[in-house]
């Protein structure tokens, strides 16, 4: 008797698509049947076969096919969750021209899925490694037409201009060859970070300028090759314990910073609530735009002595003025139901200052923001006079300007 999903009582890959795209609907990630359809077209399994079958199918899993010698993730077939969230985000049509920075294989068949056979593919990718997986894994899944190149993804592609470029590793600027390849009205859809924080932004090219259509919260690859731009770390105690890391181009002064978490900690709060499971990632973004000194901190819970205790440990909004430093910070005020109080802790000759500018922003959030539809963002090219540009925080980039606009 040959065995079966049926005799195993394992699932077959289509049951495990089916439930990964039913959670996604009831999660409100996907929202159209053609993005529905397609996501259940590919045999997402084939495209990670170094992982078992049903953890391929988990909505939240990202499926890690390469890592550096620190053990940090080079390449991956990112979750289910964020690929649908990007694929609806761009609302590719038939028939489209599609461009896809950072191969992997999976999300270009499912572009190809959403194209149909009068559209046409590119994916590029610049480690032989991930092309040559992605060319086998394509052909595999009978997704030949989708063309593979291996090329600096920052660098120009033949087969231009695109009605849509989808990049699939996280950027920190938006290249010529982006939006060179983008046709008028076309859209790029972006992992770009800003300040530190990251953010799937689809743009609308209007000219010169690109005018944002959507932005929703992810976590990619950092890039690789020309456009890579890495974080400036700062380890105030010497140690992996307490990190600040700022955008390279973007730090401030941290030189007077040692023997900062040695000192008595301040601490503010604000009357400002949150739910337990309510989101608040509009307020990073706020914050980001109006502080100075901009940064986030981390704490690696393997060593954390409870010196800080910040919003988030994995990545917490921190400020910096000379020998002093202050970050956002939550704390329980109920238990039925669960209710959090926003607050700021902060270190230093200037603790209370810094504290104080954190939670007065907090308190603006929450009577400005909280309940809008959130920021504009708009690149135009780099040299770009100030009195072109939008109102708002100005972000300059090796390309371009970018401008984070609050209603």
């Amino acid at each position: 008797m040959t065995a079966t999903t049926e005799t195993t009582g394992q699932s077959s890959p289509e049951q495990l698509r089916t439930a990964m795209v039913e959670a996604l609907r009831s999660g409100g990630t996907i929202r159209t049947d053609r993005v529905a359809d397609a996501l259940l077209a590919v045999p997402r399994h084939l495209f990670a076969p170094e992982v078992p079958i049903a953890e391929a199918y988990e909505p939240e899993r990202a499926l890690v096919t390469k890592r550096d010698e620190y053990g940090l993730a080079l390449s991956s077939v990112s979750a289910a969750r964020i690929q649908a969230q990007m694929l609806e985000q761009a609302d590719v049509q038939p028939g489209m021209r599609a461009l896809e920075i950072g191969s992997g294989g999976y999300n270009a068949a499912l572009l190809a899925e959403l194209v149909g056979p009068k559209g046409e593919v590119v994916t590029v990718d610049i480690d032989p490694f991930v092309t040559e997986r992605a060319e086998k894994y394509l052909a595999e899944a009978e997704y030949e037409r989708v063309r593979v190149v291996l090329a600096d993804g920052s660098e120009p592609v033949e087969g231009g201009p695109f009605d849509r470029i989808i990049v699939t590793v996280g950027a920190w600027d938006l290249p010529p060859a982006w939006t060179g390849a983008l046709a008028e009205g076309g859209t790029i859809t972006v992992p770009l970070r800003m300040r530190g924080l990251t953010r799937s932004i689809t743009f609308r090219r209007e000219g010169e300028r690109l005018v944002s259509v959507s932005a929703e919260v992810c976590g990619f690859v950092k890039m690789q090759g020309s456009d890579a731009h890495d974080e400036f770390l700062v380890l105030p105690r010497g140690t992996k314990e307490i990190g600040l890391r700022f955008d390279e181009l973007e730090r401030p002064d941290t030189s007077r910073l040692g023997g900062v978490l040695e000192t008595r900690r301040a601490e503010w709060w604000t009357r400002v609530t949150v739910g337990n499971q309510e989101p608040f990632d509009s307020l990073y973004l706020w914050l980001a735009s109006v502080l100075p000194g901009f940064g986030l901190l981390s704490v690696d819970p393997k060593l954390d002595t409870g010196t800080v205790a910040p919003a988030n440990r994995m990545a917490c909004p921190v400020i910096v003025d000379g020998g002093s430093l202050a970050y956002l910070a939550l704390r329980k005020i109920s238990e039925e139901p669960a209710t959090y109080e926003f607050g700021a802790h902060g270190f230093g000759p200037e603790a209370g200052f810094l504290a104080g500018l954190i939670t007065d922003q907090v308190r603006r959030w929450e009577r400005e923001h909280r309940a809008g539809d959130g920021p504009i963002f708009t690149a135009h090219p780099a040299g770009t006079p100030d009195d072109r540009l939008p109102d708002g925080l100005v972000i300059d980039k090796t390309h371009v300007r970018l401008t984070i606009s609050w209603p």
